[in-house]
């Protein structure tokens, strides 16, 4: 495991006020990077752009960005860094050898996977923080054998034209993170706010 990139350095709960925080209410005001929201994990992603607006909206909503090797660029490729705007290095960012070293290091936890293969419509899921969001390569998708072995745990976004194959990796990623940022907002019913820097 390498750890490429973190974001900057948050604040504890109660603490907030010694750095900008994005902060949620729903047990107190706890600051989101003390509990992460959501992850998401970008198994042998090809086009740097994507992997750059993926970033933004991991920091956008306080999420953990999980890269799978091989990647089809390198993570100093000027496009990726484009998309990210300014934003890239404050990625919470963790690069893996493989998928099973990531699920080796975090045994227990919820795996969702997003493929056009599947019946389950993303919306029918119930998510909860903490959960990993698993999406494929631009191309071909996640590997057969890693949907059949989790089932039970695709997902897919539904699309009204038969003509559309897919979506674009960034799109998609944002359409599934945002619903489970919004169920779990619902659920607890408050609105995230800033803390302003001090």
């Amino acid at each position: 495991m390498s750890v490429v990139s973190t974001a900057r350095q948050w604040a504890t709960a109660g603490e907030c006020g010694s750095r900008m925080a994005v902060c949620c209410c729903w047990s107190g005001i706890i600051c989101l990077e003390k509990a992460r929201m959501f992850n998401v994990v970008l198994v042998e992603p090809e086009i740097p752009p994507n992997t750059g607006n993926i970033g933004r909206l991991c920091l956008a909503t306080a999420s953990h960005l999980h890269l799978v090797k091989p990647l089809g660029y390198s993570l100093d490729d000027k496009a990726l860094r484009r998309a990210g705007l300014d934003y890239w290095h404050e990625v919470n960012l963790t690069l893996w050898d493989s998928f099973e070293q990531l699920c080796t290091q975090h045994s227990g936890v919820r795996f969702w996977f997003i493929t056009t293969k599947s019946r389950r419509s993303y919306w029918d899921a119930t998510f909860e923080p903490g959960d990993f969001l698993v999406f494929g390569r631009e191309t071909k998708g996640l590997p057969e054998s890693l949907l059949e072995a989790n089932s039970q745990r695709t997902l897919t976004i539904p699309m009204a034209s038969e003509s559309t194959r897919s979506l674009n990796l960034a799109t998609a990623v944002g359409v599934v993170l945002y619903e489970a940022v919004r169920q779990v907002r619902k659920g607890r019913g408050r609105v995230a706010r800033r803390i302003p820097r001090q």
